[in-house]
């Protein structure tokens, strides 16, 4: 019998590697906007040094404060794979270090995401890891569980499945549902050649925008 909120899954379905790669260096906001502009996560969750961040989700929930379930999933999660910890959105106290991340980037970790604090922030910065997090604190975490590992979870006001692909740059962070990625991809591409097309335009002193004009006479806005 499973214990709900203490709980351990051992492994997922990961998306195709080839899969996740095809999102890199797709425009975050073209993701998101490709998914009617809902799954960005929280704008307050910013990364901690080098924003880019691909991969699968590794996730993990934690009660607000404590991190054993993360020692327990450094050792579980594969290279690659974005590690995302719904903290509850708590600032108190970290959640994780420079220790542990220290641990994370010789495991290869393809990144760490936390709805929560962190700290020794700088050191974190210099690390060639990305990740993100909403504040940082010198509160160090309690370490008494319970929690859950590789379940479905909340992180930034979004939620995050086990093998959803995560996609960050400065911009911020996006979640795409694991099912949605092979066709979703395709619809990014072609909005990102679009906007090249823009941007040609722009250049040359052209930005082309009929529906300002129709969606202004829709509303029945006067002009004098």
């Amino acid at each position: 019998m499973s214990n709900l909120g203490c709980r351990i899954v051992s492994d997922f379905s990961r998306p195709d590697a080839a899969l996740v790669e095809s999102f890199r260096g797709l425009p975050v906001a073209n993701i998101d906007d490709c998914m009617n502009r809902l799954f960005a996560l929280d704008a307050a969750i910013k990364p901690i040094g080098r924003p880019e961040v691909l991969g699968p989700a590794f996730t993990i929930r934690v009660p607000e404060s404590d991190n054993l379930m993360f020692h327990k999933a450094m050792d579980m999660a594969k290279p690659g794979d974005v590690i995302v910890i719904a903290a509850g959105g708590s600032t108190v106290r970290a959640i994780f270090g420079e220790l542990m991340v220290s641990y994370l980037v010789v495991r290869r970790i393809g990144g760490i995401i936390v709805d929560g604090a962190i700290r020794d922030a700088d050191a974190i910065a210099a690390m060639p890891i990305p990740v993100y997090a909403r504040g940082v604190t010198p509160n160090g975490p309690f370490k008494n569980g319970p929690g859950e590992i590789n379940t479905p979870v909340a992180c930034g006001g979004q939620v995050v499945n086990p093998g959803d692909i995560v996609v960050g740059d400065t911009d911020g962070v996006v979640v795409v549902p694991q099912h949605e990625a092979a066709a979703l991809v395709e619809k990014v591409k072609k909005v990102s050649a679009m906007e090249k097309g823009i941007m040609d335009g722009i250049a040359q002193g052209s930005y082309v925008r009929p529906w300002v004009d129709a969606k202004l006479q829709e509303i029945g806005c006067t002009m004098d």
